[in-house]
């Protein structure tokens, strides 16, 4: 064994001896009690160390021994690691216990599944992963997993999570930075505070006894409360290039003279065509309008794994000569497009998820999973989504909205927030005409419009067959008992960013019979069905991330031979939260006109709040479940 190595094994092995001399981490009954409570998996040990030799040389080294105490438990296992001709394993096995701690099975690197890293939608990929295929006897059991690693691409360096997710304890963690190769490093922690975590020299941290988190519905993000280091090279490597990372400015600048130079030039003919294309248009926004509903016809996504660690994109003749891409790739190729009419416009680096997920402004690292296209044009901020053939012009409601995002420019990066959609913008409307008869059948023909966020959620619809349309709008009001889809009509307004969407429904026996009444719910087709869940002891602030506004209005029909017997009286909720109001008035003999608007807050609010939200959205459900009545006539 050579030196570097022996001292590596030492110094790893090291606090393994310590902690294994108290106990034994292998005997899932030795586990401590509070932290078994609401746990499905307990980190019983995790020593991870990184030692830096140079900018370009990063070994890595982790023993992981887990218990996991019932089948939810199996996925947090994580015995696995990705690697590629600049990630190589050097080391990967691991020994099963039973739950009395003894050894079951060994597993050597050979018997580790070996898989492509990424998906079947994925056309070329470099990156593979190893993992452990287990499929336990009886719970509980334990998991020794060794793994070692010697990274040449430095621009991702793992980060360290002591509470690695929810329903997961630790007993035991330390991370260890050695960095001896002259180069700056840069770390980060968030959220050390409220555990029980020790810093012990400078890059030596050391957490035990965390018990384990769980999710609550409207909290923040996990890793907005979860302990968590991050650490970045100020200089690094990426697939044999050598990177700066001293701040955004400059990473984007690296990602601008690097990854993004010469790779827009586009085809003579393809420039001549947009040219031609966008010659009558009067204003930029108009041109930009053009190009990318251009480009959205002419490509498709599919993704790309190869270059410069997946980062660089293909090159935009390539784009348009195969006509796909990934969202790098397409994302460049609208930029050459744009270019090509006049329009600068700006690449993009954002984390893409329906959960808001910002760059961190403070922190320069190699980060984000998504590409999109910055257009500032006609005193406007456009965002463009590059990579689907049916989005509108400047939509990224669910997806890129609302977050910090790195705008790569010729000057350097510069972290930028996207487009934030507020309630009035993320609005459903809902009208209905609705006939009601004797026997309690009702008749309707309803009208639902959105825009913004509730434009994301109702767009689903958009390509379905007849067959799934009706599945679709009977789960949709899957609180309608006997309900009959008929002709439905799909209108999607790009340039308004608005669907409109007309559907003819029956039910029959939606009304009930009581004797000579009907009990008749008003709200037909705009419920609210569920509540937050409650808690006895709320850990969390509450967290509305997007805002929306319903708005509905129907006009009811009631048979001629039915009078009103009582009415619920007006409805007018207001607070923090939001707005909630509800009207039921006869306007007309036999005719009533129901009206309601439901206005959510963005906002957050401290834990002691989350009662009175929660009793916001029970008050909502029971108005909305809310019956009238109707009598024969005499």
């Amino acid at each position: 064994m050579s030196s570097r190595f022996f001292i590596l094994f030492i110094l790893c092995s090291f606090p393994f001896i310590l902690f294994s001399q108290d106990e034994d981490v292998f005997n899932a009954y030795n586990i401590p009690l509070d932290l078994k409570n609401k746990a499905n998996a307990v980190i019983r040990f995790n020593s991870e160390k990184l030692e830096v030799s140079d900018y370009n040389d990063v070994y890595y080294t982790n023993r992981r021994i887990i218990t996991v105490l019932n089948e939810y438990g199996d996925s947090n296992v994580r015995a696995l690691a990705g690697y590629n001709s600049n990630r190589i394993i050097k080391k990967m096995e691991c020994r099963i216990y039973d739950a009395n701690g003894n050894q079951i099975k060994k597993i050597k690197e050979k018997d580790f599944n070996d898989v492509s890293a990424v998906s079947g939608g994925t056309l070329y990929s470099e990156n593979r992963q190893k993992y452990l295929n287990y499929t336990p006897i009886s719970y509980p059991y334990t998991v020794d997993f060794e793994l070692e690693v010697q990274f040449k691409s430095t621009a991702f360096l793992p980060d360290w999570m002591p509470i690695e997710g929810y329903f997961v304890s630790t007993q035991e963690s330390h991370y260890e930075v050695v960095n001896t190769s002259g180069v700056d490093l840069k770390i980060k922690t968030l959220n050390f505070e409220d555990y029980e975590i020790e810093k012990i020299g400078d890059t030596y941290y050391k957490a035990t006894h965390l018990s384990s988190l769980k999710p609550e519905a409207y909290a923040p993000s996990f890793r907005a409360f979860a302990p968590h280091l991050r650490l970045a090279l100020a200089e690094f490597e990426m697939e044999g290039v050598r990177g700066s990372n001293n701040g955004w400015k400059g990473f984007g600048m690296w990602v601008n003279n690097q990854l993004l130079s010469n790779t827009s030039e586009l085809p003579q003919s393809i420039k001549d065509e947009i040219k031609i294309l966008t010659a009558n248009s009067t204003t930029d926004l108009e041109k930009a309008r053009i190009v990318y509903e251009y480009m959205q016809n002419k490509t498709r996504y599919i993704s790309v794994q190869v270059g410069i660690g997946g980062w660089k994109p293909m090159y935009a003749s390539d784009v348009d000569r195969l006509g796909y891409g990934d969202c790098k790739a397409l994302t460049n190729y609208t930029k050459a497009l744009m270019q090509e009419v006049g329009l600068e416009s700006y690449y993009t680096i954002i984390y893409g998820d329906r959960n808001i997920v910002n760059v961190d402004k403070d922190f320069s690292a190699t980060e984000g999973n998504h590409a999109i296209l910055y257009l500032p044009v006609d005193g406007e901020d456009i965002w463009l989504e590059c990579t689907s053939q049916t989005n509108p012009f400047g939509h990224i409601a669910s997806f890129t909205d609302d977050r910090d995002a790195l705008v790569i420019t010729p000057d350097g990066g510069q972290v930028m927030h996207t487009r934030v959609y507020n309630a009035n913008d993320n609005l459903l409307k809902t009208n209905a005409q609705i006939t009601l008869d004797e026997a309690g059948n009702i008749k309707a023909s309803v009208q639902m419009t959105s825009t913004g966020t509730q434009y994301s959620t109702h767009e689903k619809v958009l390509g379905k067959t007849d067959k799934d349309k009706d599945l679709h709008f009977k789960e949709y009001w899957d609180y309608i008992n006997g309900l009959t889809i008929g002709d439905c009509e799909i209108i999607n307004d790009k340039t308004k960013v608005q669907l409109s969407e007309n559907i003819h429904v029956e039910a029959s026996n939606y009304a009930s019979k009581s004797g000579n009444r009907l009990l008749f719910q008003p709200n037909a087709f705009n419920r609210v069905m569920n509540a937050p869940p409650r808690y006895n002891d709320r850990k969390h602030p509450v967290e509305v991330d997007r805002g929306f506004l319903d708005i509905d209005e129907f006009e009811i029909a009631i048979p001629n031979n039915f009078e009103v017997e009582s009415l619920q009286e007006d409805v007018n909720i207001n607070n923090q939260f939001g707005e909630y109001t509800y009207s039921i008035k006869e306007v007309e003999p036999n005719k009533l006109m129901f009206k309601r608007k439901f206005l959510l807050k963005k906002g957050t609010y401290n834990q002691e709040h989350y009662q009175d939200f929660r009793k916001f959205w029970l008050d909502i459900i029971r108005h909305d479940k809310s019956k009238i009545a109707l009598k024969r006539k005499q």
